[in-house]
């Protein structure tokens, strides 16, 4: 899936909602003025969020930066009726910072073994990368077990570091709502993972 999109429940969007989508549907029309404005409406809590996940200013600018790109180029593909704009939004903002941690945690890596290669790695701590890298797959696998909503509030609460009431604000829905798309996500990765209670 190319962006992921909540679900709004509890009605339609608020009106700062319907605005953005509409200036992300003029976007998709080539409009640069629209997506300027919601470039301007809406860049705080993009960097916010990148900030909070890369925790490194200059690397959240340029997460920002890129996410704001592909935001331009896949305005065609935002789709009202599945989400929010700004859930939408959040949800490239995301990705872009996870995987640039990824990448900066590779580089760390790839030091950290070369500079074992003149040592040698011990056996427990093969064993324990080994381990930690399968779990990483499994809680990965678990993931994409859950629905579209549950991710993005999942994924905004626990990897964004966001409170439910910044959820709800974010993806425009009541605070009740947020928890218990959070809440039913944790069960199904609880689950997925066969985690006992």
């Amino acid at each position: 899936m190319d962006h992921l999109h909540a679900v709004p429940a509890g009605g339609p969007p608020g009106p700062e909602g319907t605005a953005l989508a509409d200036l992300v549907g003029r976007s998709a029309r080539g409009d640069e003025a629209a997506f300027a404005a919601f470039y301007d409406a809406t860049s705080a809590r993009a960097y916010g969020l990148a900030l909070r996940v890369v925790r490194n200013p200059a690397h959240a600018e340029e997460v920002t930066q890129e996410a704001y790109i592909d935001a331009w180029r896949g305005s065609t593909r935002f789709d009202p009726a599945r989400g929010t704009a700004l859930g939408w939004l959040l949800t490239i903002v995301h990705r872009k910072a996870v995987d640039r941690v990824r990448s900066v945690e590779a580089a760390t890596n790839r030091d950290q073994a070369w500079q074992h290669t003149s040592t040698g790695v011990e056996h427990d701590e093969t064993a324990e990368a080994a381990h930690a890298s399968l779990e990483a797959q499994r809680v990965r696998n678990a993931v994409t077990t859950l629905t579209d909503v549950q991710r993005e509030a999942v994924e905004l609460a626990y990897f964004g570091g966001y409170t439910h009431t910044e959820v709800a604000t974010m993806l425009e829905v009541p605070v009740g709502t947020a928890k218990t798309r959070i809440r039913d996500g944790l069960i199904r990765l609880r689950d997925s993972l066969g985690v006992r209670s």
